[in-house]
């Protein structure tokens, strides 16, 4: 930029010139190809919405059914319009699904109808999907969990050892309550002096389940102990009455305690009331077998299987309630036994995948089995940072789950492992929402630990959705105008997000500003003008104008050269010149205010 000095003035061109193009200003960039945009989500006329959206210059759409009743609304025929639209215009059409609870869990507790029902509907959602694209694989989006409060963790750098967790949200297995742990300061009796122990929610939450197992055992050891108390007193009597009771039911089939004698009476009783207190111990012993077996892991059901048998074992032959409580008693204190505890107590990020990808992996494979090689592909999204299973191992460990039980419900329909594995990772994957993971800022991530959540979910990568915000409210504005790290994402996600459909999500522009907001996008993501993916990018369109004034052309209105460029002819006639019609601003052409 060339500068004179005269007179103790310094004078600059004002003129910047333009950019080169044979200079890129980013070795990161997104095509304008492989952009997309949304449909107005309140609307079910998507028809209309898909046509004006197509003036955008987008070239894939993205079908907004996230309301519920909104997508139920939508006729059947449009869908079908929409395919032939896009093969008209050549675009590719996407659906993100009805935003739903696949999970079961609600503020009232786990309820397995309801996860069902979820299943159902998120089927039917792949099903009608299939309608906008026939002939291809459509990209249907659901996101990983909703309406779930989630576990609020420290940042990596902040971190302790054993203490992930400023705020854990625990969920009961067997009831689905949730409860939430925070870190706890505790004082113990019996030390010379106070001093207190930090527990962290982590901590908390092993306690939590040792105790609950703990005090379910105890119950159990009453009734029991109860229950040889009375035989150990009484057992030369009932010892007597048992050969009693056997002859006679041998000889009659049934016990007869009238013509017992007063003492075999009172041992009959004796007999009678620890007898029903080992019955209770049976029931309740056969309980907490019922839950160590249901909620624990393989492991722990190949040890209580050994306990099982041999109870059976030690229970054979002729009844004898010394037997039947000596057994008892030894597969309770084994019960009490670390390595076949359950954990009843869980964070809810871990019961919410257990459930959700079972929801998943169920629908995935009932469109699979309909539409084989054609069938959709169920994309599972991150949803804002705060609700549960929002972080990238959120999603990589549901997607992995998802697909494992697509595998297990096609190995029962009899398909081979291999094919239903080939089958499950083409069909189940995820969608990543750059703005979403971004809102962990409010709880102290830095950009860094941002970008490695990315690096988690890139395999299973399949879908992205572009929206921008400041990282505390979940505002969707066009790229480049938050903090969203785009570029560094994009390098995480490689290979597999080049080739993704990355569908741009700003509801807040259009709110506001009720403009595409394509252009800001193209701006912010530099993409080539040309389709020959080279420089010149829409990031340097401001300076390819050459005008002055840094590029931007033209500062006036039209109206204003066609009336003081050409003599007064072009004057207005109250001016007395002879334009006709003067209604508005002179200088806007629009009514004056």
């Amino acid at each position: 930029m060339a500068e004179y000095k005269r007179g103790g003035y310094k004078i600059s061109d004002i003129y910047q010139g333009g950019y080169s193009s044979l200079i890129p200003p980013s070795d990161t960039y997104i095509t304008a190809g492989t952009l997309g945009m949304t449909t107005d989500p309140r609307t079910a006329n998507i028809l209309q919405e898909v046509s004006t959206k197509l003036s955008s210059g987008a070239k894939q759409i993205e079908i907004e059914g996230v309301s519920p009743e909104i997508f139920d609304s939508m006729p059947k025929q449009q869908l079908k319009e929409v395919n032939r639209l896009s093969k008209l215009t050549g675009i590719d059409v996407s659906l993100h699904g009805p935003v739903i609870n696949v999970s079961g869990i609600n503020q009232q507790g786990f309820s397995e109808a309801e996860r069902e029902a979820a299943e159902r509907r998120v089927a039917e959602t792949l099903l009608r999907s299939h309608e906008l694209n026939p002939e291809g694989n459509i990209p249907v989006t659901f996101h990983s969990a909703e309406g779930i409060p989630g576990s609020q963790f420290y940042p990596p750098h902040e971190r302790k050892e054993g203490e992930e967790h400023r705020r854990l949200i625990i969920v009961n297995k067997d009831s689905g309550r949730m409860h939430p742990l925070e870190p706890e300061v505790q004082y113990h009796p019996g030390e010379g002096k106070l001093k207190p122990e930090r527990l962290s929610p982590e901590e908390r939450l092993k306690r939590l389940n040792e105790t609950e197992w703990g005090n379910s055992l105890n119950q159990v050891f009453f009734n029991q102990e109860r229950a040889q108390e009375i035989l150990g007193k009484n057992q030369v009597q009932i010892q007597h009455i048992l050969e009693d009771m056997n002859k006679m039911q041998e000889a009659q089939g049934r016990i007869d305690s009238r013509v017992f004698s007063p003492k075999q009476r009172q041992a009959y009783d004796n007999l009678t009331a620890a007898q029903n207190y080992l019955q209770d111990v049976y029931q309740q012993v056969n309980t907490l077998f019922s839950k160590a077996c249901q909620f624990g892991d393989e492991h722990k059901r190949e040890i209580l299987k050994a306990y099982s048998e041999k109870f059976k074992k030690d229970t054979e032959g002729p009844y004898n309630p010394f037997v039947q409580a000596q057994a008892m008693r030894e597969l309770i204190n084994n019960m009490g036994s670390p390595q076949v505890m359950p954990e009843m107590w869980v964070p809810v990020e871990k019961f919410a995948v257990e459930t959700s990808s079972k929801t998943y992996g169920n629908a995935a494979f009932e469109a699979y089995k309909e539409l084989k090689d054609k069938a959709p592909i169920l994309t599972i999204e991150n949803p804002p940072a705060g609700f549960a299973l929002s972080t990238g191992e959120d999603i990589k460990k549901i997607v992995e789950a998802s697909r494992k039980q697509f595998v297990e419900k096609a190995k029962e329909e009899g398909m081979g492992e291999g094919e239903a594995k080939r089958q499950a990772e083409k069909l189940i994957g995820a969608t990543w929402d750059v703005g979403h993971i971004n809102m962990l800022r409010k709880y102290g991530y830095t950009e860094e630990e941002i970008v490695k959540e990315t690096e988690k979910i890139a395999p299973y990568l399949k879908h992205v959705h572009l929206s921008d915000n400041f990282g505390f409210e979940h505002t969707e504005l066009p790229m480049g105008m938050g903090n969203v790290p785009l570029k560094e994402i994009m390098k995480q996600l490689g290979e597999k997000g080049v080739e993704a459909k990355k569908i741009i999500e700003a509801a807040h522009w259009w709110q506001h500003f009720k403009t595409p907001p394509f252009q800001e996008v193209l701006e912010a993501v530099s993409s080539p003008v040309y389709p020959m993916e080279m420089a010149p990018r829409w990031s340097q369109a401001a300076g390819l104008y050459e005008g002055y004034f840094s590029g931007y052309g033209q500062m006036l209105p039209q109206i204003n050269y066609e009336t003081f460029g050409a003599g007064f002819s072009q004057l207005p006639q109250e001016l007395g010149g002879q334009m006709p019609g003067a209604r508005g601003g002179r200088m806007s052409g629009r009514p004056m205010e």
